[in-house]
């Protein structure tokens, strides 16, 4: 017989063990942090008062920022508390949301990623009637859907969390409370919980890439149809921003989710979960901006009429 326990809270094992780093990795954690927050809003707010970004592709990438905002939020501040904690511990039900949020959000960017490809490829291959097909209506509708569908599949998967059993092993090998190495310590409820996980996790990504790969399909047939070189230039460097980040994001969620909990895996997959919950996040508003003209050119103006002002 097993002998259940009523787990009031868990132990999140660090990064490291050695006090030095845990200070270093703070700061630097903190600086990552700080800067995805100020990159992200500065992106929103960015793309709201600039009237040359008033299109579809951004309205879009705004909420891209959203979710990048929340995301890391949902992780970074409760790492940086345990890396300066001597306990290192996470109640129960913060655990639970914590595992609802991440799961929510991470389907949602995967979902609003498929958008903004299907966005380009009506952009790229209808521009005459792209301002009709992507009326405003059409953008509220297809953003709505990440929004409404990710954090249902987030509810019945936080239930399934629920459903495990611990029987007094209460350390998580992780920096947060993720799927995997929940299921790992956990001594019943597995079967269910582990395979669902996957099969949630395969075809939500199969799904979402299943867009992508199809309309950059499009767009590719639609770009060796152009006479012009620099329209094939133009089209090319409007997808090149998206297609790093869909790269990135979706290669280091499915080394994540898309195996079986293992000690190996797990321990893999917490050095793969520092660089998709802190890094991403921050990187993204660079991509978008250091490789698109319109963000650049509209930064610019805002920069100049601050400088005028005062």
């Amino acid at each position: 017989m097993l002998n259940f326990t009523d787990v009031t809270e868990f132990i999140l094992l660090r990064l490291t063990s050695h006090r030095e780093w845990q200070v270093i990795f703070f700061i630097i954690f903190l600086v990552v942090y700080l800067i995805t927050m100020v990159g992200n809003i500065g992106m929103i707010m960015l793309i709201k008062v600039s009237p040359q970004l008033n299109s579809p592709m951004y309205f879009f990438l705004s909420h891209l920022s959203f979710v990048d905002v929340w995301f890391s939020s949902n992780v970074t501040p409760k790492m940086l508390e345990n890396l300066l904690s001597e306990t290192k511990t996470i109640s129960y039900s913060d655990c639970l949301i914590q595992c609802f949020f991440f799961i929510a959000l991470a389907h949602v960017e995967i979902f609003i990623l498929a958008v903004m490809a299907f966005d380009r490829y009506i952009a790229i291959g209808n521009p005459l009637l792209y301002g009709s097909k992507m009326s405003r209506v059409v953008c509220i509708r297809l953003i709505s859907f990440p929004y409404v569908y990710s954090f249902l599949i987030s509810l019945a998967a936080t239930l399934w969390t629920y459903s495990l059993y611990f029987c007094g092993k209460i350390e998580i090998n992780h920096f947060y409370c993720a799927d995997p190495p929940l299921i790992k310590i956990a001594c019943a409820g597995t079967f269910v919980k582990e395979y669902t996980m996957i099969i949630l996790a395969g075809v939500n990504l199969t799904f979402s890439l299943s867009i992508i790969i199809i309309s950059y399909l499009f767009i590719l047939i639609t770009i060796l149809r152009m006479h012009s070189a620099e329209g094939r230039r133009k089209a090319f460097s409007t997808c090149g921003s998206h297609l790093t980040v869909v790269i990135i994001f979706y290669g280091t969620l499915i080394f994540m989710y898309l195996r079986r909990p293992t000690e190996e895996s797990v321990e893999q997959g917490k050095m793969v979960a520092v660089f998709y919950t802190t890094v991403i996040p921050m990187v993204n508003p660079m991509i978008y901006s250091l490789r698109n003209k319109d963000v650049k050119e509209a930064m610019n103006k805002v920069i100049t009429r601050v400088c005028l002002t005062k």
